[in-house]
């Protein structure tokens, strides 16, 4: 469980978020939602260790941390909304890197990215290239990245916004298996019928702090 209490966050002088109470817990998803501007995506860079928090504490399984040693403790993983896939590597070297980076075996990270491959129904597409891939794909290899370095945590920023209507369900589905294997997810999402099938629990930012439902 990672406890979030009285996060603040200003920028040039102008409060964003301002003593934000949060719970993530074991094995649930938690969609954050709120009107646009009210500081969602801050949020989640908050947690995931992108974006330094100006105050509060974080707590995880019971003992004091920070959003960076969690990151690099390999807790969290993050899904960007833009996907972030590197144009000049391949579908497999895009997944692989970050794991080798850290000291994995290429043969153990490449193992790892075909069987996560197979899981998310891509097997045949190993060796392609991010610009040949349709936007549901990206969205899929953006989270097989995410999922090769095993986090604890997975974090989701905007997952459907830059998918077809169509396919929202198709990741609504995904969120909801990973669930079912005991995965924690965080998923910041404007769109309420996307927030409503997958999580357990929502919470609204507003300029005046949040809500937990």
């Amino acid at each position: 469980m990672l406890e979030l209490k009285n996060i603040s966050k200003a920028f040039n002088h102008q409060p964003v978020l301002q003593d934000i109470n949060v719970t993530i817990a074991d094995h649930q998803t938690l969609a954050i939602v709120g009107p646009s501007g009210a500081g969602k995506t801050t949020l989640l860079r908050i947690i995931a260790g992108l974006t330094p928090a100006d105050g509060g504490e974080f707590i995880w399984q019971g003992q004091p941390t920070t959003p960076q040693r969690l990151r690099k403790d390999g807790v969290i993983g993050v899904v960007f909304q833009g996907f972030e896939l590197f144009p000049n590597m391949t579908v497999l070297k895009n997944i692989t890197l970050a794991p080798t980076l850290q000291g994995v075996p290429e043969a153990e990270a490449q193992k790892r990215a075909q069987d996560l491959l197979v899981q998310l129904d891509l097997p045949d597409q190993a060796e392609a290239y991010p610009f040949s891939l349709s936007g549901g794909q990206k969205q899929r290899i953006a989270i097989a990245r995410a999922l090769a370095l095993n986090p604890q945590i997975l974090l989701y920023d905007e997952p459907t916004s830059a998918l077809d209507p169509n396919l929202r369900h198709s990741v609504a589905k995904l969120v909801n298996r990973f669930k079912a294997d005991g995965m924690t997810q965080v998923v910041v999402t404007h769109d309420m019928d996307f927030a409503q099938e997958v999580a357990d629990t929502t919470f609204t930012v507003s300029k005046l702090g949040g809500d937990a439902q």
